[in-house]
């Protein structure tokens, strides 16, 4: 049996074209049925990615699978970069938009972890600027039509996107407008700077009162510099990308890794893919850009199933803790009075599916994940002990149901569930 198992691992090594830090990941690839996965099921979930690709509905797609602690699955398909014909690789570097997100949480809650704040206390504590701000009521009969918040915003209140801050993309109400106007989302900006414009527009609505997508992180990007006197990516670098030797993930990318950045499409009216974001003008390429902790980062798909690996083992990955398995257990319960979606709620800084039967979805209770602006996705099952993630470059997110396909593919390849 050892033997075979050589042999085995010996013909996935040098039958597939790896970089170094591939290799990493695919010598400890093993048959997906060792740990309860179906070879052909999970064959089936990649064609239905792929199928995307051949319908040029996106260029090119990457897919991934690990249960276990073991890569059962790993695939690319399609074109990072369709202009100059460049195949969508393993070591592709990504845009990955809002899954920036749970590594800022994740930060902050190291930063809780070692006493520096606690989740209810109010965010201008450390952040005076944000002392006065807000909220917005259009009964107000001030001519302002805003009122003050009944209660302080904390910082639960900013992992857990209950603040009142929103986007100003997504909608177009007064506030939205406002946030357009101010242009809060500059990235030519800094965070120091975003908070200033943040402090004169009304909140959307009371903290606390309800779920509201916005740049809540972004604030609690800043609120990290605050504390630890580091530029976000500093910290980042410091504290999370060295220590769980996640090489290609920052805010920018740079000169020696470009061509291995993937370009960013959107459609044209009668939908035909045009590129976004690629090539030399990229504004990815700008080491001084904003360090978005809302939306700012680059990765790869290995860098990425490190941090998603480090969040399922319970705040540890190879040796290295950056959290404490209750603390993981904290950010992974539902922190909202009432679901924002159908089956599911939010937790301190992910997604978490409370309600399976209410997702129509193929799934666990208690799964973890979130997803980028341009098709990035990923999601975390404690209970089957998976990680799943699939990820292209295309806006925008939800034109079409990729996600949803490829998460029914991910479950219905599951053929012995713990």
């Amino acid at each position: 049996m050892k033997s075979y198992i050589v042999l085995l691992l010996a013909v996935i090594l040098f039958t597939i074209p790896v970089s170094a830090q591939d290799a990493v990941v695919q010598e400890v690839m093993l048959p997906p049925e060792g740990v309860g996965f179906s070879s052909d099921r999970l064959d089936r979930m990649h064609e239905i990615a792929k199928s995307y690709v051949d319908e040029k509905k996106i260029a090119g797609v990457l897919t991934m699978v690990a249960r276990k602690g073991e890569v059962v699955h790993f695939e690319t398909y399609g074109k990072r970069d369709l202009e100059k014909g460049l195949d969508m690789e393993h070591d592709t570097i990504f845009r990955i938009y809002s899954m920036t997100k749970p590594i800022t949480s994740v930060a902050a809650m190291m930063l809780y972890e070692e006493g520096h704040f606690r989740l209810n206390d109010p965010v201008h504590l450390y952040i005076p600027e944000l002392e006065n701000v807000m909220v917005y009521d259009e009964d107000a009969p001030d001519e302002s039509k805003t009122v003050k918040p009944n209660k302080p915003m904390t910082i639960r209140h900013l992992l857990s996107h209950s603040s009142g801050f929103t986007y100003g993309i997504f909608g177009n109400t007064p506030v939205d407008q406002m946030y357009r106007e101010a242009q809060i989302l500059n990235p030519n900006s800094d965070l120091q700077g975003m908070v200033e414009k943040l402090a004169e527009i009304p909140l959307m609505h009371h903290p606390g009162e309800k779920w509201t997508y916005g740049v809540s992180t972004d604030v609690l990007g800043h609120f990290i510099e605050v504390i630890s006197g580091q530029s976000l990516g500093e910290f980042f670098q410091e504290r999370i990308f060295d220590p769980l030797n996640m090489i290609d993930t920052g805010f920018f990318v740079p000169e020696e890794k470009v061509d291995r950045f993937a370009n960013n499409y959107t459609y044209t009216p009668d939908g035909t893919l045009i590129r976004q974001d690629g090539g030399p003008t990229s504004p990815y390429l700008n080491q001084e850009r904003m360090e978005s902790g809302g939306g700012g980062l680059v990765s790869t798909a290995n860098d990425y199933m490190r941090f998603a690996q480090m969040m399922l083992n319970g705040g540890e990955l190879d040796g290295v803790r950056l959290l404490s398995p209750k603390t993981v257990e904290l950010m992974i319960g539902n922190h909202l009075d009432s679901e924002y979606v159908p089956g599911r709620g939010f937790g301190l800084g992910f997604s978490i599916v409370t309600d399976l039967a209410d997702t129509q979805i193929l799934g666990s209770e208690g799964t973890f994940w979130w997803a980028g602006l341009a098709n990035t996705y990923f999601i975390i099952d404690p209970k089957e002990e998976m990680i799943a993630m699939m990820w292209t470059q295309v806006f925008p997110n939800g034109k079409f149901d990729l996600r949803d396909d490829f998460h029914i593919g991910v479950y219905q390849a599951i053929i012995e569930s713990y």
